[in-house]
């Protein structure tokens, strides 16, 4: 601490210097100035406070939240605190508010019970008056804490509240919070003024650890920029971290390990139904959210491979779903009377990755699968009557050629290099592609290149990849079902994709903005579609394709998962489908 008086105090000698020799104060200067005099004062201020964050010898603290005295002993200065006071541990936003310096200094500290760390503390500097309010504060209706119980140095508390016109005072127990020690206030009430805090959500039940977790996300905190987050992506990006956030330290899954190979547990990891392969695979191998006591578990997965179950259980040209029907009703029926957690919840807590086309329609014989189940399809059509928008999540259908790099071309031009207005190329299969051809194919404009399969004089010149990565607009038009891969190739190539699918729940639209970085244009619309285009002004069109830019990163597959990548968005988003139907 002394060494960093010094340095705080060499820093305004220097600028005080310099300030006198030149007469003025040049911009970095000023910066030198105001840096130096922060570090002085948050330095002044942290000598004053840091001895009061020790604990007893006697308690074991796991993560010191707040506290503020200029005495060694830790007494305190009486003082009442507002009702608008932010005390733990009701507070949403997990903050705290300690007791005030007798030079009015409030230290505020935002903590993380889990990480056992204190984020973002600072000082406001108030006056004493502030605090006269005749109550302890943290709702309307909290008069105070009391200990409960008391096993070594460690408490449990009760909150106490009390009606402010009737005098009825009602306890109720919050087994999730603790507090090592608390001293006595005025006027009988005792509140924490040197608190040691641990939230023990890893403990509750998981049924209580969701309950708390949807609380905290609905009274998520402000954020305004943050360095790992492009706001813009996201329809609300503080709901969405502090969501995420939560997840990494809450959830849980169980894997069913009944059921045979190849359709269950072998992740089928190329190709355009790859999705739901990468993730079995990622997920099985996963150590931080995966559990072998299915007591400890928030969600349950059904590990199988739609892709392979068609490979394996289909007739060609049969045209008759039924055997993978009725194939998955009986697999949900065994594992519900081997195992009591299906008839728990009725199939709710339960969810199910499934890429192919004909994901949906393979649970229609079984009730609870059909409506309970969390549903992660890339076939996410609402007018089909399965799929359910809120419940169920859009999965991404990506296109991987080799496993081994899934990266693979990942990347694009910059603007200045995108000669094409738009481009398209594909099998003219579904009901969208003929009209989309038959208005701009066959080189009816030279903006707009829409083709059939790329003709090998054309390929030859530039090929399919090239032609996206050339293209200011890919146009991405469902086929046989509304989802397309194209839609995730354009953003792997920086490409501004436009999506023609009516009824098509977007990927990721619970949490993404799909209007930052792509165009949807309904079906009636095709024979404007240039139109459309171009009516994007060149200002709008920069920011969209530098949001599929950063965008990318949330779409991708990595060998071994990281943070806000494919894996965690999708999982991100079957935790909240959960939390929202609990």
């Amino acid at each position: 601490m002394a060494t960093l008086l010094r340095l705080a105090a060499a820093d305004l000698s220097a600028a005080g210097r310099r300030i006198r020799r030149d007469g003025v104060i040049s911009g970095w200067r000023r910066k030198i100035v105001v840096i130096a005099f922060l570090t002085a004062a948050m330095t002044s201020l942290l000598a004053r406070s840091l001895p009061m964050f020790r604990s007893p010898a006697s308690a074991r603290p796991s993560s010191t939240v707040a506290t503020a005295n200029s005495t060694i002993d830790g007494s305190l200065p009486k003082f009442s605190p507002s009702r608008d006071s932010s005390l733990l541990p009701y507070s949403s936003n997990s903050s705290a508010e300690a007791s005030v310096l007798p030079s009015t200094v409030l230290l505020t500290a935002n903590f993380d019970g889990a990480e056992r760390k204190i984020n973002d503390l600072r000082a406001d500097f108030l006056h004493l008056s502030t605090f006269e309010a005749p109550k302890v504060g943290v709702k309307s209706s909290v008069s105070g804490w009391r200990n409960s119980s008391s096993t070594g140095s460690r408490m449990d508390f009760e909150e106490v509240t009390s009606d402010n016109q009737m005098g009825e005072v009602n306890i109720s127990t919050r087994s999730e919070i603790q507090f090592d020690v608390v001293k006595s206030s005025d006027d009988g009430r005792q509140v924490p003024t040197y608190i040691n805090y641990k939230s023990h959500v890893g403990s509750l039940p998981p049924d209580e650890a969701l309950i708390y977790a949807r609380k905290e996300i609905k009274n998520s905190l402000l954020i305004f920029a943050d360095p790992d987050l492009y706001a813009p992506l996201f329809l609300n990006v503080s709901v969405f971290k502090r969501s995420y956030e939560l997840m990494e330290k809450i959830l849980k899954v169980y894997i069913y390990r009944d059921g045979q190979r190849p359709i269950f547990h072998t992740p089928e990891l190329k190709g355009i139904y790859a999705s739901e392969g990468w993730f079995m695979k990622l997920i099985e191998q996963n150590r931080h959210f995966i559990v072998k006591d299915p007591g400890q578990a928030h969600l349950f997965y059904l590990p199988y491979s739609a892709r392979r179950m068609e490979l394996a259980l289909y007739v060609p040209d049969s045209h008759d779903m039924k055997p993978l029907s009725r194939f998955l009703r009986d697999y949900v029926n065994q594992i519900s009377s081997k195992y009591p957690f299906w008839n728990r919840t009725r199939g709710s807590d339960h969810f199910l990755v499934a890429c192919h086309d004909w994901g949906p329609y393979t649970t229609n014989m079984h009730a609870e699968l059909r409506k309970n189940t969390i549903k992660a399809l890339c076939n996410a059509d609402t007018s089909e009557g399965i799929f359910q928008s809120g419940r169920d999540v859009s999965l991404p259908e990506t296109t991987i050629r080799t496993p081994r790099r899934p990266l693979r071309q990942v990347g694009g031009r910059p603007i200045s290099q995108r000669s094409i207005l738009a481009f398209f190329a594909g099998n003219m299969h579904g009901r969208v592609r003929p009209i989309l051809l038959e208005h701009w194919g066959n080189n009816k404009d030279e903006e707009m290149r829409i083709y059939g399969l790329l003709p090998s004089r054309i390929s030859k010149k530039m090929s399919y990849v090239e032609h996206m990565k050339s293209s200011k607009f890919c146009i991405c038009p469902m086929g046989f079902e509304v989802n397309s891969p194209r839609i995730v190739e354009a953003i792997y190539y920086e490409c501004v994709p436009v999506i023609i699918a009516d009824n098509f729940v977007l990927p990721l639209e619970d949490v993404l903005d799909w209007s930052a970085f792509s165009v949807v244009v309904a079906e009636k619309d095709i024979p404007k579609l240039k139109d459309i285009l171009l009516g994007i002004p060149l200002g709008q069109y920069v920011k969209m394709q530098e949001c599929v830019k950063r965008v990318q990163r949330h779409f991708l597959w990595h060998a071994r998962p990281v943070k806000y990548d494919l894996f965690h968005m999708i999982l991100h988003s079957i935790w909240s489908s959960r939390l929202n139907h609990i």
